[in-house]
């Protein structure tokens, strides 16, 4: 059987896709989540379960799911938080150009359902963004798809977590502190299992290589021309740590943290807590800048030209 977001484990994985990047600029946040998507849909057996996004813009979910359905994923649910909003293009005249935003998952019915139809610790969830999903999950009871309330249903079929936020050993950051604070401290400070997070710190920048060489009828080589510019690179916060959820550490990271657990506190900053083990660690790249920049070009390629 395929493996989701792992060539090498035993379990299936499921992405959480989450946005970086303000309410109001759905198509930046497109932009900036498509390398994400092309990896979770091109790297090597990898069964991707499901996608939710972390916004409310109908126009997120429209192009998440047209990039996943360029690399093949047309059967892979969306879910998207609700309300659903107009922004920052919704037909709702004629409902000639783009109206299936409305056929979404509902995001925390979608991580309910296909959670219950996993294998028990079969699990890994990405979360590249805002919380906002997770902590439905958290807060969530029994329903049609399991008797099991939110808590209990993550310890039964969830592994591992892996959050992309947070500075480390401590500091303040965007993906915390920006949208719902709230939750961001209930998902990180009462989560029932293991997580490995993804700070600030770890990020070079790629993607030039893939705007010069990838092919024209590739979607993500077409976000990053557009929104970031003709051979240009940006950061890989997101990357990173998908990369780490799909293959493991490999040669490019190495776990930092052992015998402590993240904290974060009611300012939304974050520290790094000695003393109590949780079977949490962060990420450190153990290969050069160069070398791990190199490495996310050469899988961007390759996987844009298997469906260009």
């Amino acid at each position: 059987m395929p493996l989701p977001f792992h060539a090498y484990g035993l379990s299936p994985r499921l992405s959480q896709h989450a946005s970086q990047t303000p309410q109001n600029h759905p198509l930046r946040h497109s932009c900036i989540a498509a390398p994400v998507n092309l990896l979770v849909s091109t790297l090597p057996n990898v069964n991707l379960l499901a996608v939710n996004v972390n916004t409310q813009s109908s126009y997120s979910a429209l192009a998440i799911s047209a990039i996943i359905s360029h690399y093949g994923h047309t059967d892979v649910p969306v879910g998207l938080l609700r309300p659903i909003t107009n922004e920052s293009f919704f037909d709702d005249w004629l409902y000639e150009r783009g109206e299936f935003a409305s056929k979404a998952w509902d995001s925390v019915a979608l991580y309910r359902k296909t959670l219950a139809a996993q294998r028990i610790g079969s699990v890994t969830i990405a979360s590249i963004g805002f919380f906002d999903n997770l902590s439905g999950l958290l807060n969530s009871t029994a329903d049609a798809h399991s008797p099991l309330p939110g808590p209990a249903l993550m310890r039964a079929k969830v592994s591992k977590l892996v959050i992309v936020g947070g500075q480390y050993p401590s500091g303040s950051e965007y993906n915390f502190y920006s949208f719902n604070p709230l939750s961001t401290a209930l998902v990180v400070n009462t989560w029932p299992g293991p997580m490995t997070f993804s700070g600030a710190e770890l990020n070079v920048t790629a993607g030039a290589a893939l705007t010069r060489e990838g092919p024209a009828t590739d979607p993500v080589a077409a976000a990053y021309r557009w929104h970031i510019g003709y051979n240009t690179s940006r950061a890989t916060w997101d990357p990173f740590a998908v990369l780490y959820a799909c293959q493991g550490l490999g040669t490019l990271f190495e776990y930092e943290g052992a015998g402590g657990r993240n904290y974060v506190y009611p300012n939304v900053s974050n520290e790094w807590v000695y003393g109590v083990e949780k079977q949490q660690r962060w990420l450190k790249l153990k290969a050069s800048n160069v070398t791990a920049a190199n490495e996310l070009e050469r899988l961007y390629l390759k996987g844009a030209r298997m469906w260009g």
